[in-house]
């Protein structure tokens, strides 16, 4: 059987990356995760899918121009039509043997028709130890998200 709820992208960092302090700019991070991401999603749902948020985006070191960049992203939680995938991204130099992780973050889609109305999606099983905990951290995660919503709702009813 395929191990579909899991999407590994490697290639370059390049030129045109670069931010204004000489390494890669945070908003070329962040498509480069909604990109495996989505492709994470679209394999497990087998639909079209649609981001819904991005939460608890953590950079933790720079990417320099010209390292070799992995992403990794895999399904940790699948609601009745959401899809969470947590990715990751390393990233190492042509001269090191190991990655190191330099991103990581949490992001929710949804499986939408044609029409855009969301859609259900088979539901995700963790089996090791390792998928519990994410998957635990997962719902904590949207716990935490509708906590915000409702704090922050009257600030943004009128608009």
């Amino acid at each position: 059987m395929a191990d579909n709820h899991k999407t590994s992208f490697q290639f370059i960092s390049e030129p045109t990356d670069v931010n204004f302090g000489g390494k890669v700019h945070g908003g070329i991070v962040m498509k480069w995760i909604d990109q495996t991401a989505y492709t994470c999603a679209r394999n497990w749902a087998e639909t079209y899918c649609v981001t819904v948020y991005v939460g608890g985006i953590r950079f933790l070191k720079p990417i320099s121009i010209g390292e070799v960049i992995k992403i990794n992203a895999y399904v940790i939680h699948t609601g009745n039509t959401s899809i969470h995938i947590a990715v990751d991204v390393y990233s190492r130099n042509f001269s090191q043997k190991e990655f190191e992780k330099k991103t990581h973050c949490v992001i929710v889609f949804v499986s939408v028709d044609e029409n855009g109305k969301p859609i259900p999606v088979k539901p995700w099983k963790p089996k090791s130890e390792k998928e519990i905990k994410l998957a635990e951290y997962a719902r904590k995660l949207t716990s935490l998200r509708e906590k915000i919503n409702r704090e922050m709702k009257p600030f943004f009813e009128n608009e």
